[in-house]
């Protein structure tokens, strides 16, 4: 049957109308009984014709359906309906950065990690090449490889993806930063626009697989996550939160979103009206949209927000969300809840059937009802792992790679002259993948690629580096030793002398959280929720038990902290630090009962990679961290610093030799003593990582990768918080970062030089609906041929409220010959340089100049122009009117909170008092105050108006009554103002502790 064009399939529809749907609107919807029986061949009904208009396939299959069979759609895990030959389908298989891992129907949903698939750099490296084109590419080759597995299992690899992550890298802490692209939402944007597009396909009406962005929205901390609130003001959220979802949904790269764990503005984002009102009002596509795992749940069992689950889950489904992501492949007991709230007329059925008319849309569009599958149908495994993708991962894993530093150039290094290089530090000869990463079907390790760089003719030494242990309890003068492999082999401490089993690796991670492998048998000191094994081959699972830290005494012992990922949940009871009995048992105590040990340096790591290095033509020391090790999904990081092990091997190698060259691979900034003179980052980046740093070490690849995150200096340039989510108030990122950066966000040095020129616009002014055309001059004045990152900066100069340092506008990667010059075009919509504007609750484009900055990094400008917007003046704030108190300008200790637990966002104070500013107000001598206000605390509190400061001259206190609950609101009013004020003035409200505002006005 052939494939019609979106014109030809209009003109069908339009004869369509009265032949096949006037009798299909005209039949009444079959009963239950009647709807069993199949009453035409299957494909005769309209659902099953692709000529048809999506919309009229979808409604003929909806009113076919029962209502059992409706509700069931609303499941992550939708059970086959036989008798319209509709199959089972699986919503959500994992593909960040290629296909990851699924839940398998047939073997009790166990996780199922991909291991024929392509894995590509982790998120955070795609995004540091800055090269859309690329990233779409990567996208397209996983959406084939989704296909192909799909082909080869339906039930297990379903086609909805949870991809890309487009959450903001605000705080680097964050234990996910690997899953997500920048902190910027221009570059998050535009990367989830171009790998969401390539997941889709081209098709301008069937999906190659659909992809869904996660998680929204205001997600970047783990700890706490499903309990805690993100305090985001109206401001962050629209030109911050949204502006890095929007786009992509805006362009149709994405088919829905996932909401987020958290709550924002202290009401779960599962039940926030935003995922309707807001997200589908960015498109005319239909969005599927759906929960994180377990999230319908959490809003009564976490955040406590409702008591009742079937309340819980009539709220989840009309606020916008289509899928139920909860109780594995079981629907049954959210069909039971949705059925209650149906009941009790919580929901309608035309609510059902508004979200199950957009799953089926989806579903319909990815070629579930046609006859043949689709035209994305039958996709070859062959297309896994192929040649091909495994091209574009290798070019993928080399535009990744950022030089960082390049002292006295000593990179690239030149093959013909290095005969002899130590590849040195633990993962020198290791690759790792990730919670979101599949199984690499192979793998190229840097001494790996090192080795095949240099041939035959090199002597390639590869030294772990790695401090071999033995620890004797003081007490009982054992050793802890390990007794086998299994899970029920439990280790002990032994007496006599320390043979290998007693032996164990150290290596630590990122802040001294170490892991411990044995000597004799190559498995990790794993928790094991109790006694303590060697089972485990790598660290890995939901809790990696493979963590621990030494605590040094003041003796010169340690003790030994057990850090697996279950200490921090509540039910933990066990203790956290390892004991040994009288007769060697091992187990967990208190720090009280921890047995001290004598770390016994048996082989002293950094010495043999010293040893190795000072013999060496160059050295490669290849450190970093493991994704699974100090932070990953449910665990945040406090800290950014290299672990102490790797540290010393990094110096020790470098004073043995001072052509060293430092490869760090990390899921997220690090922080070193002191950075080595030469330095490349990257991401861990897949199959092709070795292949790639070698490329790069030895010139075959001029380094184009750019930082897409601010490397902060140290711990101390990040706010003490990592909840706070107002980087305007805590000067995070580099839009509001005054500070000096280790590397600045855009950061990337290259092995040749570029000049940039003659920077220029079409016109030095323009209107608010103007168009601004910038080019700059860049020529290759270096000898080898290399890309450059050209990034367009914005800044403007005069505000009525705070404005970022610069923004980024756009970026464009070019690839020159030496001695050869690109003019660099962008095109800028004025619009483009709105911001939301707190008084009127819309855009707004200042009159005012700005300044356009174009260079290498958000810190290395090299050229700067100016141009005069004839924008608006944006009028004082109109008090006379209900104002909404979340639209402040500025606040200290307040809070925002839910007005009611559907709608409004209100200002509130906690504990203690709590002001919001509402910054050039205008005034005609006002003479009444009113605001609405709740206080579900006991006794009474007053909300005061100040003007100039919060301590300023006092127009009106209004008391507050205490009004038996947060959400119960009540008018209060002062009929007589303190002052007789006129003209424009900053106004301060001011809440004493337990007062909630939702709106005020001064008329």
């Amino acid at each position: 049957m052939s494939r019609l064009t979106p014109r030809r399939r209009c003109l069908i529809a339009v004869l369509a109308a009265s032949l096949v749907l006037l009798p299909v609107m005209t039949t009444p919807a079959p009963t239950a009984a009647a709807a069993m029986v199949v009453s035409q061949d299957l494909d005769d009904m309209p659902f099953r014709n692709p000529e048809l208009p999506v919309e009229q396939r979808v409604d003929d299959l909806l009113g076919r359906l029962t209502l059992d069979e409706k509700l069931s759609l609303l499941h992550q895990s939708q059970v086959a309906i036989p008798r319209l030959d509709i199959p089972y389908f699986k919503a959500g298989t994992e593909a960040l950065h290629g296909v990851a891992w699924s839940n398998d129907i047939d073997n009790g949903w166990k996780q199922v990690l991909a291991d024929r698939a392509t894995v590509f750099p982790q998120a955070v490296g795609l995004a540091s090449t800055w090269d859309p084109g690329l990233v779409r590419r990567v996208g397209s080759a996983v959406g084939e490889e989704a296909r192909a597995y799909n082909e080869l299992n339906p039930r297990q690899w379903g086609l909805q993806l949870w991809a890309p992550v487009v959450n903001l890298l605000r705080d680097p802490r964050w234990g996910r930063n690997e899953e997500g692209y920048s902190e910027d939402p221009t570059l998050t944007s535009d990367m989830a626009t171009t790998y969401g597009k390539g997941l889709s396909g081209d098709d301008p009406t069937y999906l190659r697989t659909a992809p869904v962005l996660k998680h929204f929205y205001a997600y970047n901390n783990e700890t706490n996550r499903s309990a805690g609130s993100s305090n985001v003001r109206a401001q962050l959220r629209h030109e911050y939160e949204y502006a890095a979802f929007r786009p992509a949904i805006e362009a149709d790269a994405a088919t829905g979103v996932m909401a987020s764990y958290n709550e924002v503005n202290g009401r779960p984002t599962h039940v926030d009206r935003a995922l309707n009102e807001d997200v589908r009002s960015w498109t005319d596509e239909t969005l599927y949209n759906v929960s994180d795992a377990w999230g319908p749940h959490a809003v009564t069992q976490a955040q406590h927000f409702y008591d009742d689950e079937t309340v819980a889950y009539a709220h989840v489904l009309k606020a916008g969300l289509d899928s139920f992501v909860v109780d594995d492949s079981d629907s049954k007991p959210m069909i039971a809840t949705l059925r209650d709230a149906l009941a009790r007329d919580l929901i309608t059925e035309a609510d059902v059937d508004q979200a199950v008319t957009h799953v089926l849309t989806i579903r319909c569009r990815l070629g579930h009802f046609d006859p043949d599958g689709g035209p994305y149908a039958g996709t070859s495994p062959d297309v896994l792992n192929s040649p091909a993708h495994r091209r574009l991962n290798r070019q993928a894993a080399e535009e990744a790679v950022v030089l960082l530093r390049n002292d006295d150039d000593l990179l690239p290094l030149n093959p013909k002259k290095t005969k002899k290089v130590a590849v040195v530090g633990p993962l020198a000869d290791t690759l790792f993948s990730d919670w979101y990463g599949g199984t690499m079907p192979y793998e190229v390790t840097p001494l790996d690629g090192i080795r095949e760089r240099l041939g035959d003719g090199a002597v390639v030494t590869g030294v772990e580096g790695l401090d071999r242990v033995a620890l004797r309890d003081t007490t009982s003068g054992r050793y802890l030793s390990a007794t086998g492999t299994g899970s029920t082999d439990q280790v002990v401490a032994t007496q006599g002398e320390p043979g290998e089993a007693a032996q164990w690796d150290v290596n630590e991670w990122m802040a001294d959280v170490a892991t411990l492998r044995n000597a004799d048998n190559g498995r990790y000191l794993t928790g094991s929720f109790g006694p303590f094994n060697t089972s485990a081959t790598t660290p890995t699972g939901w809790y990696v038990q493979q963590q621990f830290e030494f605590e040094e005494q003041p003796d010169g012992t340690v003790l030994l902290r057990y850090v697996g990922y279950e200490t921090n949940e509540s039910w933990w009871s066990l203790g956290n630090y390892v004991t040994v009995a009288a007769d060697g048992t091992v187990g967990t105590g208190t720090k009280a009962q921890a047995a001290r040990f004598e770390r016994e340096v048996l082989r002293d790591g950094a010495a043999e990679a010293a040893e190795a290095a000072a013999e060496a033509d160059a050295v490669v020391a290849v450190v970093g961290s493991n994704p699974f090790v100090y932070g990953r999904e449910i665990h945040d990081r406090a800290s950014m610093a290299l672990g102490g092990s790797q540290q010393d091997l990094v110096d020790a190698v470098q004073e043995a030799n001072p052509r060293t060259a430092v490869v760090l691979e990390s899921s997220y900034p690090v922080t070193m003593d002191e950075d080595p003179g030469a330095f490349l980052w990257t991401t861990h980046a897949g199959s092709e990582t070795g292949n790639a740093v070698a490329a790069t070490l030895f010139g075959d690849s001029n380094p184009s990768g750019r930082l897409t995150q601010t490397w902060y200096g140290s711990d101390a340039d990040l706010p003490q918080d990592v909840f706070d989510y107002d980087i305007v108030k805590t000067g995070q990122t580099y839009l509001y970062f005054e500070g000096e950066p280790g590397y600045p966000f855009g950061h990337g040095l290259s092995y040749t030089d570029f000049r940039y020129s003659d920077l220029r616009v079409d016109s030095k002014r323009v209107g608010k609906d103007g168009k601004i055309t910038v080019t700059v001059d860049v020529k290759n004045t270096g000898s080898r041929a290399g890309a450059e990152v050209v990034q367009l900066y914005s800044h403007q100069r005069t505000s009525r409220t705070a404005r970022p340092l610069q923004e980024l506008e756009d970026f464009s990667r070019v690839t020159l010959a030496p001695g050869r010059t690109r003019t660099v075009r962008f095109r800028i919509d004025a619009d483009q340089l709105a911001h939301w504007d707190v008084t009127r609750e819309r855009w707004a484009v200042e009159r005012s100049t700005y300044d356009l900055m174009v260079g290498s990094s958000a810190e290395d400008i090299r050229q700067t122009t100016a141009v005069r917007v004839d924008g608006e003046v944006i009028p004082p704030r109109d008090l006379a009117v209900a104002t909404n108190a979340e639209n402040f300008d500025d606040y200290d200790d307040a809070l925002l909170v839910p007005t009611t637990k559907e709608r409004g966002t209100s200002v509130a104070a906690g504990d203690q008092q709590a002001w919001v500013k509402f910054a050039a107000s205008g005034f005609d001598r006002p003479t009444k105050f009113t605001a609405s206000v709740a206080k579900g605390t006991q006794g009474a509190g007053t909300l005061e108006v100040r003007l100039g400061s919060p301590t300023g001259q006092l127009l009106a206190s209004a008391p507050v009554a205490a009004t038996g609950g947060e959400y119960d609101y009540n008018q209060v009013s002062v009929d007589t103002l303190l002052a007789d004020v006129s003209g424009v003035r900053d106004v301060y409200l001011v809440l004493s502790p337990g007062v909630r505002v939702a709106t005020f006005s001064l008329s």
